[in-house]
C-alpha cells in the first residue's frame, strides 16, 4: 500500500508524469493513469491539478501542442500527420487549438520558424544565436559537434518546475538523497534532462530533472523518482564557460549545425552532462556535453 504522506504522493506523481510524457502518442484514459499512479480514480484529478496546478487534459493538451511546435520548426512532417500525432481528428480542430496558445495558425507558424530559421515565438532563440557567433569570433566559444551513440542511463531525478536557471533547489535535494546513502561516487554522471524549449513553453512551466545515475538496484524514494534516460543518436557538442551562454550553443547546434549536416532532431528532452563542479569551477572553464536527440 503506498504510503499517505506527502513524500509518497510525490512519488506516485512523478511516476504518472513520466508515463505521460513516455505516451504522449497514446489515448491516456484517466483512470488509466490514476492506476499508474496508484490514486483513487474518484479523487486522481483533484490530486493532480492540485499539485501539477492543471488539470490532467489541460496537462496533455500542453504537451501535445508544444511538442506539435517543436516538430513545425524542425521536422518536415505534414501538418496533417503533426495535427493526429497531437491527438486532433482533424487540421481544422488541431489549427483552432494551436492558435489559440501560439497566437498564430500552424502554417503561419511554420512559415516564420522557416523564414527567419528558428522559432518565432520570441526573439531570444534569434540573439542567443547572434550572441554565438560574437562568443565564437572573440574565440570564447569553440563550436563543434558530432553525432554519438548514447547508451541507456538509470537515474535517480528530481524534478524542477520554473525557469531553468532556477534549478539548484533540485540539486540539492537529489544530492541531499543521494550522498548519505553512498551513491555519489567517481563514476556518477551529474545529468540534466531538459524537457522544453524555453522559445516555446512559458518559464513557469519549464520541466527539467536533475539527475545523478544509479545502479539498478535503487529504487523511487519520496520525491526523489528513477527512471531510465537516453538510448540512441544524439547530436553532441562540448559547451565551455558559463551555463548562462548555454542558449547559444543549442541555438547554433540546433540553427547551423543541424541544418548544414542534414540532421533531423528528434521531439525529445535533450540532455546536459555537467563535467565538473560548478562549486569549484570557475566559471569560464566550465564543460558541459549537450546532447539533442536525432531521429
Amino acid at each position: 500500500m503506498p504510503r499517505r504522506t506527502k513524500e509518497g504522493y510525490q512519488e506516485r506523481l512523478n511516476r504518472v508524469l513520466d508515463h505521460m510524457e513516455r505516451h504522449l502518442d497514446e489515448e491516456l484514459a484517466l483512470d488509466a493513469l490514476a492506476e499508474v499512479a496508484c490514486f483513487s480514480a474518484y479523487h486522481f484529478h483533484r490530486i493532480f491539478s492540485g499539485m501539477v496546478g492543471e488539470g490532467v487534459a489541460a496537462h496533455l493538451r500542453r504537451l501535445r501542442l508544444e511538442r506539435a511546435a517543436n516538430r513545425l520548426c524542425f521536422t518536415n512532417l505534414p501538418v496533417t500527420d503533426i495535427a493526429l500525432n497531437a491527438g486532433y481528428d482533424s487540421p481544422e480542430a488541431f489549427s483552432r487549438a494551436f492558435k489559440g496558445l501560439f497566437e498564430l495558425s500552424p502554417v503561419r507558424y511554420r512559415e516564420l520558424a522557416l523564414a527567419g530559421g528558428l522559432p518565432p515565438v520570441s526573439g531570444r532563440t534569434r540573439l542567443a544565436l547572434c550572441r554565438a557567433h560574437e562568443l565564437i569570433q572573440e574565440g570564447k566559444l569553440v563550436m563543434e559537434a558530432k553525432v554519438k551513440e548514447l547508451p541507456e542511463l538509470r537515474v535517480a531525478y528530481v524534478r524542477h518546475v520554473g525557469p531553468y536557471e532556477k534549478c539548484e533547489s533540485a540539486w540539492e535535494a537529489v544530492c541531499g538523497w543521494a550522498a548519505p546513502k553512498g551513491l555519489m561516487g567517481s563514476t556518477t554522471a551529474f545529468i540534466g534532462l531538459c524537457h522544453d524549449d524555453p522559445e516555446i513553453t512559458p518559464p513557469e512551466n519549464i520541466r527539467y530533472d536533475a539527475c545523478l545515475t544509479v545502479s539498478e538496484s535503487v529504487q523511487a524514494e519520496g520525491p526523489v523518482g528513477v527512471k531510465t534516460i537516453g538510448g540512441g543518436r544524439y547530436a553532441m557538442a562540448l559547451h565551455k564557460g558559463p551555463y548562462e551562454n548555454l542558449a547559444a550553443t543549442y541555438a547554433w547546434l540546433c540553427g547551423v549545425w543541424a541544418a548544414e549536416n542534414n540532421q533531423e532532431l528528434a521531439s525529445e528532452p535533450s540532455l546536459e552532462f555537467y563535467m565538473n563542479d560548478p562549486q569549484r569551477t570557475p566559471p569560464e572553464q566550465l564543460l558541459t556535453e549537450v546532447y539533442v536527440r536525432l531521429t
